[in-house]
């Protein structure tokens, strides 16, 4: 059964805690899918990867012709690349049963907007409540550290 991280970003931004996460996932041999609600947003998650950092990330967008192969798949929702670990950005939804079938769940969300941090506080207290396993992480002091756990 996996387990729903909460990355609260407040001295990264996505663009850059994104890859870092992908990577380790990557090195841990699973497939990730990456779930952003908004087509724009994923056009411009798409771009910033290829730029990110000296490493290369193997991602495609949903729609191609090897979604099923890619080991990154930016989605809007369903997942077709038989992925480990589920990532999502901007609030995108993420249910308790979906925590129990992926290895693991992130989920990054802005700690500089309000609405993000509130959206993400909903999502903990619905997940947990549905029995849901979750982790919270800060990195508040420059480096991530586990705030709480349920």
């Amino acid at each position: 059964m996996g387990a729903a991280f909460f990355y609260h970003l407040t001295r990264h931004p996505v663009e850059a805690t994104l890859p870092v996460l992908l990577e380790k996932s990557l090195a841990n041999g699973w497939r990730v899918a990456v779930r952003v609600p908004d087509a724009t947003r994923r056009d411009w998650l798409d771009r910033a990867l290829w730029q990110a950092g000296e490493g290369f990330l193997p991602h495609g967008m949903v729609g191609g012709d090897h979604d099923a192969a890619q080991p990154i798949l930016l989605t809007g929702d369903v997942a077709t690349n038989d992925p480990a670990c589920l990532m999502t950005i901007d609030g995108a939804p993420v249910t308790a049963e979906e925590i129990a079938k992926y290895d693991r769940t992130c989920i990054l969300f802005d700690g500089h907007d309000p609405d993000a941090v509130q959206v993400a506080r909903d999502q903990w207290t619905a997940l947990t409540g549905a029995g849901a396993s979750a982790q919270y992480w800060a990195e508040d002091s420059g480096k991530w550290e586990k705030k709480a756990e349920a």
